[in-house]
């Protein structure tokens, strides 16, 4: 009996405390749930740029826009007038929003 007790302490101790006891499972559960919401939200921003790249493909208009708001680049006889305000909203976010903060 005193041997089939020690054998129960060792395994429940094996179980709870070892290297790869039940905390370690617990913690690997929860790095598999980070893990897929990073994939879920990466899949997401792929859908983005996907829809982006198809529509400058596609379109001349967004290829306009892009050159207007990224490289500032007008048509002849344009006036390009700049705002503050733009400027420094600009600057607050990242080009890619959303994307960039979960690539990081």
């Amino acid at each position: 009996m005193v041997a089939l007790l020690l054998l129960f302490f060792v395994l429940q101790y094996k179980l709870w405390l070892g290297p790869k006891g039940v905390p370690y499972l617990w913690e690997m559960e929860e790095d598999i749930v980070r893990q897929i919401e990073l994939n879920q939200q990466l899949e997401a921003c792929n859908r983005e740029l996907r829809a982006e790249v198809i529509d400058l493909k596609s379109g001349k208009e967004a290829l306009e826009e892009r050159a207007r708001s990224e490289l500032g680049m007008v048509k002849p006889g344009e006036l390009y007038v700049v705002s503050m305000v733009d400027t420094l909203e600009k600057r607050g976010r990242n080009e890619r929003g959303q994307c960039a903060e979960v690539i990081q």
